[in-house]
């Protein structure tokens, strides 16, 4: 398991009761645990394979289940499966520890792919908002979604983006800077 850490003092407040990194770290590693066992429950449930690797990352647990057939079905069009699954997990995180927890979770390396393919269109976004000088406005996203394109635009130099609109038609719109 992965132990990088990088804990900021928002992440601190989510995880109440963690006041020292390693505090910290130990409450995402149980997190992690407690999150695996849900998961590794509702694939039995529901009969199917897959490995589950717990992680943590940038100040929040992540827990990635691979390896199995028809694990896409539990991505779902969009991802919008995975959102669910990811919010379930997280509320039996909460019910055991009784803390809001921030956990990410990837099924079938969707999330990842997804991440590559959002940062990509923040880039080429960017650079077309550079060369037209025109605002773009993307599709509605996830908030996961939204802020991976918000830090691919911030990586450019000459413009900005912000999210408008309420979810779940929320949006990124990219503008040039003055």
């Amino acid at each position: 398991m992965s132990e990088t850490l990088q804990a900021s003092g928002a992440d601190r407040e989510t995880n109440a009761g963690a006041t020292s990194p390693a505090e910290l770290e130990e409450l995402l590693v149980r997190e992690g645990d407690i999150a695996g066992d849900y998961l590794e429950r509702l694939l039995d449930l529901l009969d199917y394979d897959g490995d589950i690797d717990l992680d943590v990352e940038a100040g929040r647990a992540v827990v990635s289940i691979d390896g199995g057939e028809d694990l896409d079905k539990l991505v779902g069009r969009r991802g919008e499966t995975l959102e669910a699954l990811q919010e379930l997990t997280r509320l039996a995180v909460q019910q055991e520890t009784g803390v809001r927890s921030r956990l990410m979770l990837d099924i079938a390396g969707w999330r990842a792919d997804r991440r590559r393919e959002l940062a990509e269109l923040g880039k080429a976004t960017a650079e077309k908002v550079l060369a037209s000088g025109k605002p773009a406005r993307l599709q509605p996203m996830t908030p996961f979604e939204r802020k991976v394109v918000h830090d691919a635009v911030a990586a450019i130099s000459g413009v900005h983006s912000e999210s408008e609109g309420e979810e779940p038609s929320r949006r990124v719109v990219v503008f040039k800077t003055d």
